[in-house]
């Protein structure tokens, strides 16, 4: 057992140098001409000047909610903070380094074909996602490790495990809005102020607004995705270690909260060895390829799974302590690969809803020849019915889990989900990567068949993101439900004299669940506001551009691009703090208003069921909006590819109109949806640390 911390230490080291190495081998490929680099340098500068003002907006939220943190409850518990943050923080950064480097790099290599362009993408994708679970498990062993060698009671431990996941949730949140506000208030300003109404190409230099579009890119898909993953990796291990302490006790409860870290160890090495099956075949099926990679990651992450496992239960049957044990080895076995067969049934789906080859993408492209408006309708309508398949598998991997072990069984199922996530990360910036190689290719006028390498990548990294973001809100639901277990067992250790029944006979769950659902809801509102908001003013600086700068549209002169990305930095930083502080403070003050009129137990009821109507409403909102806006962008490129008209035909300006919807959709509310509902919890769950003290 000593030598565990060790090992699940080294994988995480073993990641962070896998990352390393590859990045070198990214570095070394070939740049590109003279142009293509400026065009690079420029969406580098961008994208740094945008993320570093982010941060230092972040920073200043961060610094005062850890100094109440520490006031209020625990040093300790204000470190976990800072750590989670801080390794959040980085992971984004790192994400967006990659891929600003990458996406020129990418372009260049399509001049050689399909094959090596891909590699170079996926390869950034694999550098971003081996750090982000590299950063994770490591930020959480080291701290664990040290909560274990200091005097404090494990009340105290868990809390201070549970801030960690806090602070990663925190910069996540902000993460997501800012570069989900930023990005998409650039595509929907240049889409409509230039493919609509100029008629220029999407990737045209004379546009104002596409140095920003492929900014937001790296700063919303790339650092807010890396930022967002880091999260629900960290709030899922660090939820599972919580229940196993809550469940178990003496030294089969160490060994238990070790286990979800062993699973995440063990399958960082699964993810590594996946990385280099990822090949284009003979058919050049990119899709075929990226599968390849990930179905040999399952395949060894089980075996591995299933020898670790094994390693365990010798452990415990030597130490005695089976009687005390309420599942075998094949009940956890069961319950950590269905953790592993939920994602790829998930894939599976939502490439079906986003993909150009399947029905759902059809229907939306058929319905933009009659116009703009049944566009908008069958999108709307093919967002609804995406739902329904990854909730039908979400159910059964639970009701799995539960039969098998319990709660505790659910959190390994969560956990193993959510273990792969170095693999399922490359395969998400893949997407950014690739889109900003076509736009580069676009404006450094590649040859044509450069440029349909490029269409090719990013019509499948289209998918890539879209598959991410749903796995990433189905491991998010998990997490938060395992979060809620922890907020009733801490309701229960430390106000045993209230007692809270969840029955909806009682009006304040009623209440509860209500608030929870609109605060979802309302969340998503501001978030698309905010990005309409943010569109608005730059399409009326492109316009002012185009009407101003003579010769704009011949291409005689250039555009002012410095000025839609400050207009747009200011916007995004502007409008993300208020809907950043609906799931910090919606949980405060229900519970003090419910407190104050009637009494705590019925303000603990209804802020418990404000809990469970968030998850299961963001649930379903995010993977609405998810799959609803990767279908959208596919179907205008379905017609971009020559269907119903090609470019420029009414039925393409239908689509790109759905497409604008689809953006903010997919990019900007859907994922941030899934910081926000652990957001929510956590909260709760330190505000009844809060309350026991004072």
């Amino acid at each position: 057992m000593d030598l565990l911390i060790p090992a699940i230490l080294s994988c995480a080291v073993l990641a962070l140098i896998y990352s390393i190495y590859v990045s070198r081998s990214v570095l070394r490929a070939e740049p590109g001409t003279s142009e293509t680099q400026a065009i690079a340098m420029t969406i580098q500068k961008g994208a740094q000047i945008y993320l570093n003002r982010q941060y230092k907006t972040i920073g200043i939220v961060g610094i005062i909610i850890a100094f109440l943190i520490g006031y209020f409850l625990s040093p300790f518990i204000a470190v976990g903070f800072i750590i989670g943050a801080l390794l959040s923080g980085l992971a984004g950064y790192i994400g967006m380094s990659v891929s600003v480097r990458a996406n020129s790099r990418t372009a260049e290599a399509a001049r050689r074909g399909l094959a090596p362009a891909m590699r170079i993408a996926f390869k950034a994708g694999a550098i971003t996602g081996m750090s982000v679970v590299g950063l994770g498990l490591l930020g959480i062993i080291i701290y664990y490790a040290y909560l274990m060698n200091s005097t404090i009671d494990q009340r105290l431990l868990l809390e201070s495990l549970i801030a960690l996941g806090f602070g990663a949730s925190l910069i996540s949140i902000f993460a997501r809005l800012g570069g989900g506000i930023f990005t998409k208030g650039a595509d929907v300003g240049a889409d409509l102020g230039g493919k609509i109404e100029v008629g220029i190409p999407e990737d045209d230099l004379r546009n104002p607004a596409v140095i920003a579009d492929m900014i937001g890119d790296n700063v919303g898909d790339c650092a807010g995705m890396a930022a967002d993953l880091f999260e629900t990796y960290v709030v899922t291990i660090v939820a599972s270690m919580v229940l196993a302490a809550i469940y178990f006790m003496g030294p089969l409860q160490h060994l238990l909260m070790l286990y979800p870290l062993m699973i995440s160890a063990v399958c960082i090495i699964g993810s590594i060895v996946g990385t280099f099956f990822v090949r284009v075949a003979a058919d050049h099926k990119v899709m075929k390829a990226l599968y390849k990679g990930f179905l040999a990651t399952l395949i060894i992450s089980a075996l591995l799974i299933y020898g670790t496992t094994e390693w365990l239960f010798k452990k415990i049957m030597d130490g005695g302590l089976t009687d005390t044990l309420p599942f075998t080895q094949l009940n956890i076995t069961v319950c950590a690969f269905t953790g592993l067969s939920v994602p790829a049934l998930l894939f599976l789906i939502t490439e079906y809803y986003t993909s150009s080859s399947y029905r759902p993408v059809k229907s939306i492209a058929a319905a933009s020849v009659s116009g703009h408006a049944t566009n908008i309708i069958q999108g709307v309508a093919i967002s609804m019915e995406a739902t329904a398949l990854p909730l039908i598998v979400i159910s059964i991997g639970l009701i799995i889990a539960y039969l098998n072990a319990s709660l505790f069984g659910v959190a390994i199922t969560a956990t193993t989900m959510l273990a792969i996530a170095g693999i399922v990360i490359a395969l998400d910036v893949f997407g950014p990567v690739t889109d900003n190689a076509g736009g580069i290719a676009a404006m450094a006028k590649f040859p044509a068949e450069a440029r349909h390498i490029t269409e090719i990548l990013d019509a499948v990294g289209n998918t890539t993101k879209a598959i991410t973001k749903g796995y990433a809100i189905a491991s998010a639901s998990l997490a938060s439900l395992i979060l809620f277990t922890a907020f009733a067992e801490d309701l229960a250790y430390y106000f045993p004299h209230i007692k809270v029944d969840f029955s909806l006979m009682d009006p304040f769950v009623l209440i509860g669940l209500f608030l929870g659902g609109l605060l979802t809801y309302l969340f998503g509102a501001m978030g698309m506001k905010a990005v309409s908001r943010a569109g608005e003013a730059v399409v009326i600086e492109v316009r002012r551009q185009f009407k101003e700068i003579k010769g704009l549209l011949k291409g005689t002169q250039m555009p002012d691009y410095s000025k839609v990305v400050d207009l747009l930095t200011q916007t995004a930083l502007r409008e993300m703090i208020a809907p950043a502080l609906l799931p910090l403070l919606s949980p405060l003050i229900l519970y003090g208003l419910i407190h104050t009129a009637v009494g705590p137990t019925q303000a603990f009821t209804a802020v418990g069921a404000m809990l469970m109507g968030t998850t299961l409403t963001g649930l379903l909102l995010a993977l609405s909006m998810t799959s609803g806006g990767a279908a959208w962008d596919n179907a205008k490129k379905y017609i971009e590819a020559g269907h119903y008209g090609g470019k420029g035909s009414e039925a393409y300006k239908a689509a790109v109109t759905g497409d604008t919807v689809g953006d903010p959709y997919k990019d900007t509310v859907g994922p941030a949806i899934n910081p926000m509902i652990k957001i929510t919890t956590i909260v709760a769950i330190l505000l009844l640390a809060i309350l026991a003290r004072y």
